[in-house]
């Protein structure tokens, strides 16, 4: 079994016991700062092996979301005892999205956003290791969470150090705290979400600590998915019904050299130069 570095960190596997042999059957992987946030982000690759037999979908919460905000019945709670909930939470969705494993890395969030977090890096490297996904999501790189970028960057840091490096990967950096609408269409990773919409809703709504708690992240993130389908092509009627957008943080696995600051700024520059390009050809025709 997989040894972790956080003395209350645990492995779940829902609806009976599993080991390092369930972990490799792993297809896609979802790596993600709080509990919730996978099925925010992920929920692609949650759906992915929900409706197939072949493919799996394993989870990872690095976080143990203790600093949540909190409000109504949590409001009293301490942080113990809602880190105590929120586990239950996510092994709740975990169970009820069939998902193949979740690890609860339970960390804080002050550990993940020191410079060098090794023994996450090196958690993140084991659990890579066993599960040997073709496909990860976690948080892109121009999110305004401090914490979730801090996971994407160790885990992007686990990829580059894995030895033997995996092939053929492919790794995605999906939206929470910042939506990619933004992102040039050309650049997009468009992930169609359209099946399983129930499914999605009552995922969203096992998290009753954050939603009565106060973020009603189930009535915003269906909303996201929703806007995303209908606003991604202006001339067309709509292909698909819900999409979620990713970022893809692939080049950056396998070029370690690749200087990560300059790679995201690449994309703010490339929609910097749609807006120009657009506002000075229409600026020339009304001259």
């Amino acid at each position: 079994m997989v040894l972790l570095n956080h003395p209350d960190a645990e492995l779940y596997f829902p609806g009976e016991q599993g080991n390092d042999l369930r972990l490799a059957q792993t297809t896609h992987l979802g790596v993600g700062a709080h509990q919730d946030d996978l099925e925010i982000f992920a929920i692609h690759g949650i759906l992915e092996a929900y409706s197939s037999e072949n493919k799996y979908f394993t989870g990872v919460t690095v976080t143990d979301g203790r600093g949540a905000p909190r409000s109504g019945p949590y409001s009293g709670m301490s942080d113990d005892e809602l880190w105590n909930i929120r586990v239950e939470e996510q092994k709740k969705a975990a169970d009820l999205g069939k998902y193949n494993a979740q690890f609860l890395l339970n960390y804080s969030s002050n550990a993940i956003k020191v410079k060098q977090p090794n023994s996450v890096i090196e958690d993140l490297k084991r659990v890579i290791a066993v599960t040997s996904p073709t496909i990860i999501y976690t948080h892109n790189l121009a999110d305004k969470h401090d914490t979730h970028v801090a996971v994407a960057l160790a885990l992007i840091q686990a990829l580059r150090e894995l030895e033997p490096p995996l092939e053929n990967i492919k790794l995605l950096g999906c939206e929470v705290w910042r939506s990619l609408d933004w992102m040039p269409d050309d650049l997009k990773v468009v992930l169609d979400v359209s099946n399983h919409i129930a499914l999605q809703k009552s995922l969203l709504n096992v998290f009753e600590s954050q939603i009565i708690g106060g973020k009603r992240y189930d009535l915003a993130t269906i909303g996201r998915r929703l806007a995303n389908a209908t606003y991604l092509e202006s001339h067309q009627t709509d292909i698909v019904r819900h999409v979620v957008y990713a970022m893809d943080l692939t080049p950056l696995v396998y070029n370690p050299g690749m200087d990560i600051e300059r790679y995201v700024s690449g994309y703010t520059l490339s929609f910097s130069n749609d807006v120009r390009e657009r506002l000075n050809r229409f600026r020339e025709v009304s001259r």
